[in-house]
């Protein structure tokens, strides 16, 4: 493969250094790791999607979620709910925050986020998707984007249709994963939807689903046309995954994994920021899941997620990761 200069994406006034987004995943996708994909060269940061009505009561925890950092540039903010006008006022009280793009959550199949209206529910009220949009894109100035799914169900397939609506309601770009909700993250994702929403609409238009290496990436944009790749899971315990991709866009070369050292400074690090940012006994116990994802694959894993989940202080955490 010839070397070539990494494709760039444009989102409303962001322009990005290059087409590969972090997707917001609920307690994975916070400041600590974010940090760390964007050392690795994501081109932007989703963060952990934020409830409109949480902002609105003052929560506290939705206070934690909205931390940004400045190293981190640029960041999508993303919210959830259901009322526009809920959606919009908050929307206009966080403005000043130094998030770069407002992302809409259409996406999320957990059932209590359905069973409100929310996330993926959405994909059912294509009225009440264009309320919403255009609600935020007359509030704010950032550009206003949105996350979707093929459809609600198999029955339901409908993501050219909301593609449309949210294009027509203002909307900068849209995010489009290859799964129905009733799918949530099983089966293989259909790139094919993606490619229709691609030739609907003139907004960019970000594919996401089972991207997990560089050929992926290439193959997606291929049989897609889609102008950026959002990777969720594939970044899970790999970090590497956004520096893996750009090497392999320029030179066509595959990246060797990182060593066994490399993933255990790595996994160091990210304690160290976990800790700085919620504290030691939080911030040992989201470790937990992020080191099972880091060492997953490698001997003795199953017998190190046993031993990791009996730890609770960061001493002891970090004795066990330095004498692995």
């Amino acid at each position: 493969m010839k070397k070539t200069s990494v494709k760039k994406l444009t989102i409303g006034n962001v322009e990005l250094d290059n087409s590969y987004v972090l997707g917001p995943m609920a307690g994975v996708t916070d400041l600590p790791f974010r940090l760390l994909c964007k050392e690795q060269g994501a081109g932007l940061l989703c963060m952990e999607m934020v409830s409109a009505k949480g902002i609105l009561y003052n929560n506290k925890n939705t206070e934690t979620l909205l931390a940004i950092h400045s190293q981190e540039q640029p960041v999508s903010l993303q919210l959830f709910g259901s009322d526009p006008h809920i959606m919009s006022e908050m929307a206009k009280r966080i403005e000043d925050r130094p998030f770069a793009i407002l992302d809409v959550n259409m996406g999320c199949p957990v059932p209590k986020i359905v069973r409100n209206g929310e996330g993926s529910a959405l994909m059912n009220q294509p009225k009440q998707v264009y309320e919403i949009v255009s609600a935020l894109v007359k509030a704010i100035s950032k550009p206003v984007t949105v996350k979707i799914r093929k459809g609600f169900d198999d029955n339901h397939i409908n993501a050219v249709e909301i593609a449309k609506i949210i294009e027509e309601a203002g909307a900068s770009a849209v995010a489009v994963h290859g799964r129905t909700r009733e799918q949530y993250y099983a089966g293989k994702a259909d790139w094919d939807i993606i490619r229709q929403v691609k030739e609907a609409v003139t907004i960019p238009v970000i594919g996401n689903g089972d991207v997990m290496s560089g050929e992926k990436a290439v193959a997606l944009r291929e049989q897609t046309g889609c102008d950026g790749i959002m990777i969720a899971r594939g970044a899970q315990g790999n970090p590497w995954i956004f520096s893996e991709l750009l090497a392999y866009e320029e030179s066509g070369v595959i990246s060797p994994r990182p060593d066994k050292e490399e993933v255990k400074r790595t996994m160091l690090r990210h304690m160290d920021l976990q800790i700085e940012h919620k504290g030691d006994y939080l911030g040992i116990r989201e470790m937990r899941k992020h080191i099972a994802w880091y060492t997953r694959g490698m001997h003795g894993s199953t017998r190190m997620r046993d031993d990791i989940n009996h730890i609770e202080s960061y001493e002891e955490m970090k004795t066990y990761l330095e004498s692995m």
